[in-house]
């Protein structure tokens, strides 16, 4: 059967479950809409949760960064895994105990302030707008490869597919949806990378074929292949750290309590029964999520591999040393109809020049009539989708990614939709603006805002700020500026009050904002950032997607400051911090 029938099938095949379980566990209640009824076991819900996580920054983007980025992306690994570790250990018991449906019901209970309410929605939104328009970018990717049109066209394709069984299903819908999802991604990113293991080093467990020899037989590992390979080519060595230190660590950071602040990851832990259950909860979805974290290294780096493998087929500057463009492979000319893979023949000379800009690796590329690296793009986003493909493994393989890479995309921006709507039926509508509306017309409200927020993210993730990676990596950084210090003063200070958390919230927002704008621009209008988003201009070298922790520093610094010189948080609030800390809790169900 040919590849894009097969594709058809099992993509078809995985929809129809997903659309289908989305109608047999339809919300009909707004606690069913918005937190599955709270009767989600801990070990599927951990599932779901590790589904909602590895999204198309994890599934596909991920690996490609680990591919061109090689050490430095590491950085990934460590935040977005080590996130859980926090939220586990400070936020989710609590938050559970608390038993509200989202976290501006929280923020505004705990500060006693619609006002704060209003803010955490804009910075609910903020976050998980961004973050949705990184899945956007992925489920284009994903479905521009699958259908074989550009990727514009892919993405509105994947917007009606989100649609059907997002709106429909509600929390709960989803929940059960994300657990078939899991199981799709999950097999669809391992199998293809157990073949190209067994191919490059002739082991079948890909984290440890990482660090083997390759099966040539000459006993050189595969990393120090790829060194090589990477140094001869003009690239810096895939093992070397290129960034500074600082901004690694800061990243990390950012990651890391960007990751316990995401409202989306949040609220999956009020969806389980007990208390004690969402702290199990986090440790289910940490096994789940590290079947894919501790493979993706390898995956990263065999697909790197294989890509220069594959178009520097000889010795640099022979005269064979190059793939012949009329004689590309079909992998090349299928990306190349996405629009994400692009050759431009610079020397007329009808090969493929892929080469780096090290300036001692120049004067050797001009003394082989080569005018500059013929590869003008190769986004990185492709590279686990692309793969199984140049790895010539069979068809079904090659379908398998394509649905997996699918699934991780809808399953998280299913989940944040779902956050965006919450956030503006339940919190602002409500809560604020319409306190007496019925439940059905909260329901109709939730399904109409998030309907509204797939066609505004869809727009937006037209022109993305960078990969789905680095987009997501944005994302992550305003939640950790704006909501988890609101989150953790509110847990753990009684001095913090409603003046300070509103403070603080705008003032870590706000510059980190600012400071993402001045280098990204106003990212869906091309050309418009004040500064190249060079690490020349970064500020102390700190990028963008880093500058969450230093923003997370101001939002704590300037709500402790402004709380110590405003009003004493009243009698009750501070009873209601105490009661929320109580241990009781991780004994018996609390709900309210």
């Amino acid at each position: 059967m040919d590849l894009k029938t097969m594709t058809f099938l099992v993509v078809g095949a995985t929809f129809a479950l997903y659309i289908f379980i989305a109608v047999k566990a339809r919300a009909s209640t707004t606690a069913e809409f918005y937190v599955a009824g709270k009767g989600v076991h801990p070990v599927l819900n951990g599932m779901a949760t590790a589904a909602d996580w590895m999204s198309a920054a994890s599934f596909i983007s991920m690996a490609g960064l680990i591919a061109f980025k090689g050490y430095d992306a590491s950085v990934y690994l460590m935040g977005w895994t080590g996130g859980y570790v926090l939220l586990a250990m400070l936020l989710a018991p609590y938050l559970r105990k608390y038993g509200k449906f989202t976290v501006p019901d929280f923020i505004g209970d705990r500060f006693y302030s619609n006002k704060a309410r209003l803010v955490a929605i804009i910075c609910l939104i903020t976050a998980s707008l961004t973050y949705v328009i990184g899945q956007m970018k992925g489920i284009g990717v994903a479905f521009s490869r699958f259908l074989e049109v550009d990727f514009s066209t892919g993405l509105f394709a994947g917007m009606a597919i989100v649609f059907i069984y997002a709106v429909l299903g509600g929390m709960k819908g989803i929940t059960y949806t994300q657990i078939a999802q899991y199981c799709v991604l999950i097999f669809a990113y391992t199998v293809p990378a157990i073949f190209i293991s067994l191919q490059l080093t002739g082991m079948p467990i890909p984290q440890l074929g990482l660090g083997s020899a390759m099966i040539d037989g000459n006993g050189v590992y595969l990393l120090d292949k790829l060194d090589q390979i990477c140094v001869d080519l003009g690239f810096a060595a895939y093992t070397a750290q290129k960034g500074s230190t600082l901004n690694i660590f800061l990243l990390t950071m950012s990651l890391m309590i960007g990751t316990a602040g995401l409202p989306h990851v949040i609220t999956r832990f009020f969806t389980v029964p007990k208390v004690r259950d969402a702290r199990s909860s986090t440790g289910w979805a940490l096994v789940f999520i590290a079947i894919l974290y501790t493979t993706a290294p390898a995956v990263g780096a065999m697909a790197y591999y294989n890509l220069m493998d594959t178009v520097q087929t000889g010795p640099v500057g022979s005269p064979d040393g190059n793939l012949k463009y009329d004689e590309r492979p079909d992998w090349f000319k299928n990306w190349e109809k996405t629009g994400l893979l692009v050759f431009e023949d610079k020397n007329n000379d009808g090969n493929i020049q892929y080469y780096g800009n090290n300036k001692d690796f120049a004067v050797k590329a001009e003394s082989y009539g080569w005018q500059g690296n013929e590869m003008v793009k190769v986004d990185r986003d492709i590279m686990v989708l692309a793969n199984p493909e140049i790895a010539r493994l069979p068809n079904w393989v090659i379908a398998l990614v394509a649905a997996g890479g699918i699934a991780a995309a809808l399953s998280t921006a299913a989940g944040l939709l779902l956050a965006i709507a919450a956030a503006i039926s339940h919190d602002l509508l409500k809560s604020i603006l319409m306190p007496d509306i019925n439940e059905k017309q909260e329901l109709l409200a939730s399904r109409i805002a998030m309907a509204g927020a797939i066609c505004v993210a869809g727009i937006l993730g037209m022109n993305p700020p960078g990969f789905a990676a680095q987009v997501v990596a944005l994302a992550f950084g305003l939640a950790a500026s704006s909501i988890f210090p609101a989150l953790m003063l509110g847990i753990f200070s009684k001095r913090c009050n409603s003046t300070g958390a509103i403070c603080g919230m705008l003032a870590g927002l706000g510059t980190t904002l600012v400071y993402i704008f001045w280098f990204k621009g106003w990212f869906f209008i091309q050309g418009t950032a004040m500064m190249p988003d060079t690490p020349d201009n970064w500020l102390l070298g700190i990028s963008p997607g880093s500058f969450g922790a230093i923003g997370a520093l101001i939002n704590f610094t300037v709500a402790l400051i402004v709380s110590n010189m405003t009003e004493e948080v009243p009698e009750h609030i501070a009873r209601l911090v105490e009661d929320i800390r109580v241990p009781r809790g991780s004994h018996a169900a609390v709900d309210h």
